[in-house]
C-alpha cells in the first residue's frame, strides 16, 4: 500500500475520530429503554397474534411483533461491541428477553463478530460474515435470502437436540462448538474450540436448551396452545428473513478473498441516511449506518446519526466518507441483483487483482 493511500485512510480516520469524540459514551437510560419497550412490543403483540380471532388484528398485530423481534434481536450486534462495564447487566438482561426465548445467545456473536472488524480479515475466507455476493448469480442470491426461512427450525434443532447430545458425545460437543457456535453467513467459517468455555456462555447454552424442552412439554401438555409456537416460527422466520434482506445491502460485496485496504473496506460498506425512513424499521439499532460503524465501531447505536451529521458536513467534498450511500433497501437491493454475476463485475475484480499484482 503507497504512501498516499496511508496518509488518506489515516486522514479519515483521524478526522472522523476528532468530530466525534465526545459521542463514543454509551448512554444506559436509552439502551435499558429502547430494549425494554422492544421487548413489550415483542411479545405483546405475538401474544395478541396467538390469541386474537380477528384476521387484520392478527395480522398488524404479527407485524408489530415482527419488526420489534427484529430490532430486539439486532441488539446483539451493540452487545458485541460493549464492555461490561459501559452498560452493566445489560448482556444479562437481553439474553433472558430475548436471547435465549429465539434460542440465539449473545455468546454466538461474541467472538465472532469482532472478526469481521479485523484488518487483515475482512473480505477474506477468514471473515465470519463476508462471501463475493456480486460474483454470486441472481438465483443463487436469492437461495442465499430464502434460506434464511428456516432459521427457527435450525436454532431449535441446535438447542433442542444437538447441544444435549454434545454433553454426552465429544466429537458432536466439537462440532457444535466449530460449526454451530457462530451467527456467519460464510459456511466455511469454523469458530475456534479451545476447551475453555465461558462459564456464562456455557449457562446461555444450557439455557437455550431447557427453554426449548420447557416450551415443548407445555405444548405437548396443552399448557401452550400450538398456535403459539407456530406463530412464534412465523414471526421469527419473517424477522431472519428481513435481516438477510439487510445483510444483502450492508455491503458492496466486491470483494473475492483478497485482503483489502482500509479504504477498500469502508468503500465497500453502505451508509442509508435519511432522508429514507424505512431503514429505521429493516436496519434498526443504528444498522443503517453500517459503513459508519466500520469507520468507528465504538460509536453506540443511538449516537450514529448525530455522528453522520457531522461528518456528511465538515468532511470534504472529495472525501471517501460521501462515496457510500444509498438511497433505501430495494433500490440496493436491485443494483446487488444487476451487479450479480456479471461481466462488469469479473472485470471490475480482475482489475483490481492486475493493481494488487503490479503495486
Amino acid at each position: 500500500m503507497g504512501s498516499t493511500t496511508e496518509k488518506q485512510e489515516v486522514g479519515l480516520v483521524r478526522q472522523a475520530h476528532a468530530l466525534t469524540a465526545d459521542l463514543t459514551t454509551p448512554n444506559r437510560v436509552v439502551y435499558w429503554t429502547d430494549l425494554v419497550l422492544t421487548v413489550i412490543a415483542a411479545w405483546g403483540g405475538l401474544a395478541v397474534a396467538a390469541a386474537t380471532p380477528s384476521l387484520a388484528i392478527g395480522l398488524a398485530a404479527g407485524l408489530v411483533s415482527l419488526l420489534a423481534l427484529y430490532r430486539g434481536l439486532s441488539f446483539i450486534h451493540e452487545i458485541s461491541h460493549l464492555r461490561p462495564k459501559d452498560v452493566p447487566g445489560f448482556r444479562l438482561g437481553w439474553n433472558l428477553l430475548v436471547g435465549v426465548p429465539l434460542m440465539t445467545p449473545s455468546m454466538m456473536y461474541e467472538g465472532v463478530h469482532n472478526l469481521h472488524h479485523a484488518k487483515d480479515r475482512f473480505g477474506t475466507a477468514r471473515d465470519p460474515e463476508y462471501l463475493p455476493l456480486e460474483r454470486y448469480s441472481p438465483l443463487k442470491l436469492a437461495a442465499f435470502t430464502f434460506i434464511s426461512l428456516l432459521a427457527p427450525l435450525g436454532v431449535i434443532l441446535r438447542s433442542g437436540i444437538l447441544v444435549p447430545l454434545s454433553f454426552v458425545v465429544p466429537p458432536v460437543r466439537r462440532f457444535v462448538r466449530t460449526r454451530l457456535s457462530a451467527l456467519v453467513i460464510n459456511p466455511d467459517f469454523v469458530r475456534e474450540d479451545n476447551d475453555k468455555t465461558r462459564p456464562d456462555w456455557l449457562a446461555q447454552e444450557i439455557g437455550c436448551w431447557l427453554w426449548c424442552w420447557g416450551v415443548a412439554a407445555a405444548t405437548v401438555m396443552g399448557l401452550v396452545p400450538l398456535r403459539v409456537v407456530v406463530t412464534w416460527f412465523a414471526v421469527f422466520s419473517l424477522a431472519t428473513f428481513v435481516n438477510q434482506l439487510r445483510t444483502l445491502v450492508a455491503h458492496y460485496w466486491h470483494n473475492d478473498g483478497e485482503r483489502m485496504t482500509f479504504e477498500e473496506q469502508f468503500l465497500d460498506s453502505v451508509n442509508v441516511p435519511p432522508p429514507a425512513l424505512l431503514p429505521f424499521l429493516w436496519a434498526p439499532v443504528g444498522l443503517r449506518y453500517h459503513a459508519l460503524h466500520h469507520l468507528l465501531p465504538r460509536l453506540p447505536y443511538h449516537n450514529l446519526d448525530a455522528a453522520h451529521r457531522r461528518l456528511s458536513a465538515q468532511l470534504a467534498v472529495s472525501s471517501p466518507y460521501h462515496k457510500v450511500e444509498e438511497k433505501g433497501l430495494f433500490a440496493a437491493l436491485a443494483a446487488l441483483f444487476a451487479r450479480a454475476g456479471s461481466p462488469a463485475s469479473a472485470s471490475r475484480l480482475a482489475d483490481r487483482e492486475g493493481e494488487r499484482q503490479s503495486a
